[in-house]
């Protein structure tokens, strides 16, 4: 495990020297790793940080609101309303990786709006070290390593967490002093429901994911699992009143995990399971089916692309 006060002094005068006299950016998504990056930044170069969130339209249900709460000491916050962009960019895009890559590009692109605008020459990321190994081994790209861009308008990208696993980023955050609802919180990839949407991406399956996860994030809060999701998985028959409908199908995955190298998926018990499918299948009039995805990782990965 690290060793929590050398790594947070070292990170900060990694930050500093790498950033110099000069500005820079950071992105901001409300997770941990983003979040405790935030701040080991704030700390180590102060004004000089611009913090940005992106509103790319695939959060969480009230991320931007809370975002906005969190992160109101921080002077030079920045939100992006980028919807529009993002979904445009994804158009009707089916291939994980390829939606994948999209998303990384996009985040650069706003990234470097702002930093242009603040006149910043560093972009701060919250990488940590899962996100390499599963880039570099293919397992997936991530939207912050193997997702981004050939060509990134900045002097260099400063990742201070890159050799942390999740629980040792949650031991910095709170030795940071990060609220509880930071440093506990479940993990949220940084494409958000782009991947857990199988095929394109459309408002209605954003819609139906977005209630779906934050049913489920309610119902799940007392087993205390490393991650809970639902996924918009494809559509089948169902009914509704007294007519047949064609409908979503939304999986839901509970799992326990160190690191999210390996997870299990978690046992849930039958009236729980019940109460999220009744609340989901109410929520929206075309979500036709709940399923329980029971699949540990491996040889299934946490989220669904």
């Amino acid at each position: 495990m690290v060793d929590v006060d050398s790594f947070i002094t070292d990170a900060k005068a990694e930050i500093a020297e790498q950033v110099g006299d000069a500005e820079a950016v950071i992105a901001l998504s409300g997770g941990v790793d983003s979040s405790t990056a935030a701040a080991l930044a704030y700390e180590a170069i102060g004004d000089q940080l611009t913090p940005v969130y992106v509103d790319t339209g695939l959060m969480r249900k009230g991320e931007t609101e809370q975002i906005r709460e969190t992160f109101d000491y921080m002077d030079s916050l920045r939100i992006v309303d980028a919807q529009d962009r993002f979904l445009d960019a994804l158009g009707d895009e089916t291939d994980p990786e390829e939606k994948r890559h999209i998303i990384g590009e996009q985040f650069i692109r706003e990234f470097e709006t702002v930093a242009k605008d603040v006149g910043a020459e560093y972009l701060v990321q919250g990488t940590i070290y899962p996100d390499r190994i599963e880039s570099e081994g293919t397992i997936k790209s991530h939207h912050n390593v193997g997702g981004l861009p050939d060509v990134v308008d900045f002097e260099g990208i400063v990742e201070p967490m890159r050799d942390l696993y999740k629980d040792e980023v949650r031991e910095v955050a709170r030795e940071l002093d990060l609220e509880e609802i930071i440093s506990e919180r479940m993990p949220f990839p940084g494409p958000g429901l782009a991947v857990r949407i199988i095929g394109e991406v459309t408002e209605e399956k954003l819609e139906v994911a977005r209630e779906a996860n934050h049913v489920v994030e309610e119902e799940l809060e007392e087993y205390e699992p490393w991650q809970a999701l639902a996924a918009v998985i494809g559509k089948a028959t169902g009914v509704k009143g007294d007519n047949r409908v064609h409908g979503w199908v939304v999986a839901v995955r509970s799992v326990e995990s160190r690191d999210g190298m390996t997870a299990r998926a978690q046992e849930l018990d039958w009236d729980t399971l019940q109460r999220i499918q009744s609340r989901i299948t109410g929520a929206h009039e075309n979500v036709a089916r709940v399923v329980y995805d029971v699949t540990h990782k491996p040889p299934a990965t946490i989220e669904y692309e």
